[in-house]
């Protein structure tokens, strides 16, 4: 049952972290135009979303 359950968890990892790798590269053009634009609230909001999303990326890679 362990080694079932590690495949399922390892598939399931193969499956989320191209789509978190996605998310990170999207936030990171938001958080360019953000500070391109001086736009301060947008850089917080991106750089909040990029340190949930590198979270999650650690949680899934392990």
């Amino acid at each position: 049952m362990k080694h079932v359950m590690e495949a399922l968890r390892k598939r399931e990892a193969e499956e989320k972290l191209p789509v978190i790798r996605m998310e990170i590269d999207y936030e990171l053009v938001t958080l360019h135009d953000a500070m391109v634009a001086c736009d301060e609230e947008q850089i917080k909001r991106s750089k909040k979303k990029l340190s949930e999303l590198r979270k999650q990326l650690i949680e899934w890679s392990s």
